[in-house]
């Protein structure tokens, strides 16, 4: 029996489940593949390739103390805990992309404490950390990203900043391709059907939740946050790399990341 891929509505139970097996499956190829793009010690916002240093969305310094989700293996942690000093949590769900984790700070000697967890039900008590951030992690990945908004917003401080890069909204209405044939719309922009592959019984193995950019900055109010900026990265003329339906031909047309950042008020 061969699986299939198509849309179809997905829970937070298959999700977890879904995405769960597939990053610890995924993960030594994950890193085989991307690792060289990332770095181990370097902070890449997205596929377009900025980083914290470039665009220094966090603020961050050396007295703060971070979290991260959706960490993968701890790379942007790293960076965190060389350059600016700050104590950083690197948390994941899955216990794959933490083992990669573990073998890159043996590597590299710098070894932010890697933590399993479900960004639904972080185990924290409320406003402990400074920041909170992820680049890539978790909002997609979950069928409720506004309850994940919610348990960021619990775990800050007061004038705390959250920051999350997902892939723009827009992108869900193009094939993804990183050819001619990713220049066209195929799908509802408004459709909200999650991405679904399903192995040959029907059990989804990956999942992707959309969400437009109105239901973005309606799940950041409802947290209680506030918006500051809405960065959307244009693909830089010295990056030749394609990454999945990334590329230069799609950047220089359409979107590929948003970046929203926000802060908890101080009263």
């Amino acid at each position: 029996m061969t699986g299939s891929v198509g849309r179809r509505e997905v829970g937070t139970p298959e999700t977890q489940s879904a995405n769960r097996s597939w990053w610890d499956g995924e993960a030594a190829d994950y890193y085989a593949e991307h690792g060289a793009f990332l770095g181990d010690e370097e902070f890449v916002w997205g596929p377009e390739g900025w980083t914290e240093e470039q665009l220094g969305l966090l603020s961050a310094t050396s007295d703060q103390v971070i979290l991260e989700i959706g960490a993968g293996a701890g790379q942007c942690a790293r960076w965190l805990t060389r350059e600016v000093g700050a104590r950083v949590v690197a948390s994941d769900l899955s216990a794959g992309m933490l083992a990669v984790g573990r073998d890159v700070s043996e590597r590299t000697g710098v070894a932010p404490p890697l933590l399993q967890c479900d960004a639904l039900t972080l185990p924290f008590g409320d406003a402990v950390f400074d920041t909170v951030y992820t680049a890539y992690g978790v909002v997609p990945f979950v069928a409720d990203s506004a309850a994940v908004l919610r348990e960021v917003s619990r775990v800050l401080r007061p004038g705390g900043r959250f920051v999350f890069s997902t892939t723009h909204p827009v992108r869900w209405a193009f094939p993804d391709d990183p050819g001619e044939g990713g220049l066209v719309a195929r799908h509802g922009y408004f459709d909200r059907t999650p991405y679904v592959e399903s192995d040959g019984s029907g059990r989804a193995t990956y999942v992707e939740h959309h969400r437009t950019l109105g239901d973005r900055v309606r799940e950041v109010v409802a947290a209680g946050l506030v918006l500051e900026d809405l960065v959307e990265p244009e693909w830089p003329a010295d990056n030749t790399a394609t990454w999945g339906g990334w590329s230069p031909l799609r950047g220089a047309i359409l979107p590929g990341t948003a970046i929203f950042v926000c802060h908890k008020p101080a009263s």
